[in-house]
């Protein structure tokens, strides 16, 4: 029988306080992910449950949770996607989930009647998506668009992106039963050092398992100093953990979400409008 991830956004608030407290106070996505997913005990099976494109329901939820304790005041995030307990977060080791709500509902109402007075007539859903959030919905269009190209069109977008960021000689190498080998490069570091990399393209709209891990891991033994497996779906918990088992050479992943990120740190595929608005200064019409 399926075991599903049944957990409410806001019965994750104080398993994610928990997670950043034993990461020491700050922690990337996954690895709060990867901590929450322990102390609830999560099965594989509950942790690669998907929401929705390359969503898990753990993802989502998690995002809704850290955006309420961000708004409660106990935890920030650096634009490098790392999160942080602030000085009463240090101090807090769980909350109140209704008093939580509570207090972010009341700074939503507070803040629709602010801008009414200002007759900036912006009204915000108490239910609307967090920043984090939208971010995952863009990604999803992202991702939906690389899904629809040709494998041979996503080979070569992957090309195209190791080589903006810094790797030379890459070559998609398009051979057939080598492993899933897909391509190689040289990544250059201060001009002195330099690893041989090969990369397997995945386009992909389910999960990566940890066997296709393992076989390209035994295509890259002997031929590669580094290996990459890219992908526009998500990789399993397993997949995460075969990648990274000790005793064997580790394996970088980027999965759609993290994909999507890099285009648009690059300008490949993803513009940035940004809007201009324009403020008034009464006070500086009154001192005239």
């Amino acid at each position: 029988m399926k075991e599903h991830f049944n957990l409410k956004y806001d019965e994750l608030f104080n398993p994610t306080l928990t997670a950043l407290h034993n990461l020491g106070g700050s922690g990337s996505v996954d690895e709060m992910e990867e901590q929450v997913a322990e102390l609830l005990k999560l099965t594989d099976e509950q942790v690669n449950e998907i929401h929705k494109g390359n969503t898990t329901k753990l993802m989502y939820r998690l995002a809704w949770a850290r955006n309420y304790l961000k708004r409660y005041g106990l935890l920030e995030n650096s634009s490098r996607g790392v999160w942080i307990l602030t000085e009463e977060g240090r101090k807090t080791k769980s909350v109140d989930k209704e008093k939580v709500k509570r207090k972010v509902g009341a700074d939503d109402r507070q803040e629709r009647i602010t801008k009414a007075k200002n007759k900036q007539e912006e009204f915000i859903d108490e239910q609307e998506e967090s920043a984090e959030i939208l971010r995952i919905t863009w990604q999803e269009e992202v991702i939906n668009e690389l899904q629809n190209i040709s494998p041979n069109s996503f080979e070569r977008l992957c090309q195209r992106l190791l080589r903006e960021l810094g790797f030379q000689n890459v070559e998609v190498t398009g051979q057939t039963n080598d492993g899933g080998i897909d391509g190689k490069g040289i990544l250059r570091l201060g001009g002195v050092l330099s690893f041989h990399v090969i990369f397997q393209a995945k386009r992909y709209r389910n999960s990566v398992s940890p066997s296709i891990v393992r076989d390209f891991r035994g295509a890259m033994v002997g031929r590669a100093d580094k290996g990459l497996i890219i992908t526009t779906g998500t990789f399993t918990r397993e997949a995460k953990k075969e990648a990274q088992r000790d005793g064997a050479p580790p394996i970088d992943l980027m999965d759609g979400n993290d994909l999507a990120e890099k285009l648009k740190e690059l300008g490949l595929g993803v513009e940035i409008e940004l809007v201009e608005k324009v403020n008034i200064k009464k006070d500086w019409f009154k001192a005239l």
